[in-house]
C-alpha cells in the first residue's frame, strides 16, 4: 500500500499542474531506473568482503552532482552523462566476460531506455547556448570520475574483484542519479 501511495504521488508530481519539465521524464523512467538498480544487485558474484584489498575511493563528485546549485539544463546534462558512461562501462568486451549475459543485456536495455527518455528532454531543455555544458563543470567531473573507473579496471586486469568493486560503485552512482531525477521532476513542479 505504501509503495502504491508513493507511485501515485510520483505520478501526480509528473503530470500535475506545471509538473511536465517541458518533456516527459515519465514514471516509467523512474521504474526502469529502479529495475536497473535491482539488476545490478543480481549481478553480484562475489562477496565484497573478499575484495577488500581492491577497494578504491573513486571520488564521486557528489557535491557537484547533488548540490542544489545545478540549473535544470546542467542537471539533465549530468544525468545523461552518468547514464551514458554507465552504459559504456557495461558495453565493453571485458564486461561481457564478467557478468551473466542475460542480466547484463537487461541492464543495457534499461540504461538505453533511460537515455532515450533523456535524449527527448535534452533537446527541449538545452538551447544552443547550453551546448558547452557537456565540457564544463559538473558534467566534466562525471566524465573524469568514469575515466577513473575505466583506468582502475584496466590496472586491475578486469579481475572479478575489480568488477565487483565497480558494480557496487555504479549502484551508488545510479542511486545518486535517481535522487537527481527526482529533483528534476520537482524543479518544474
Amino acid at each position: 500500500a505504501f509503495v502504491l501511495s508513493l507511485l501515485m504521488a510520483l505520478v501526480l508530481v509528473s503530470y500535475g499542474p506545471g509538473g511536465s519539465l517541458g518533456c516527459d521524464l515519465s514514471q516509467n523512467h523512474v521504474l526502469v531506473g529502479r529495475k536497473n538498480l535491482r539488476l545490478l544487485g543480481q549481478m553480484r558474484r562475489l562477496s565484497p568482503r573478499f575484495c577488500l584489498q581492491d577497494r578504491k575511493d573513486f571520488v564521486f563528485p557528489q557535491e557537484m552532482v547533488e548540490g542544489g546549485q545545478l540549473q535544470e539544463a546542467q542537471a539533465f546534462s549530468v544525468l545523461h552523462e552518468m547514464l551514458q558512461q554507465s552504459l559504456s562501462l557495461f558495453h565493453t568486451e571485458p564486461s561481457s566476460a564478467a557478468w551473466d549475459t542475460t542480466v547484463l543485456a537487461q541492464l543495457r536495455t534499461g540504461l538505453h531506455q533511460q537515455l532515450d527518455d533523456l535524449d527527448a528532454c535534452l533537446g527541449q531543455v538545452m538551447g544552443e547556448e547550453d551546448s558547452a555544458l557537456g565540457r564544463t563543470g559538473p558534467t566534466l567531473a562525471v566524465k573524469r570520475y568514469f575515466q577513473g573507473i575505466h583506468v582502475y579496471l584496466k590496472e586491475k586486469g578486469y579481475s572479478d574483484c575489480a568488477w565487483e568493486i565497480v558494480r557496487v560503485e555504479i549502484m551508488r552512482t545510479l542511486s545518486s542519479s535517481a535522487s537527481l531525477q527526482e529533483r528534476l521532476r520537482m524543479m518544474d513542479g
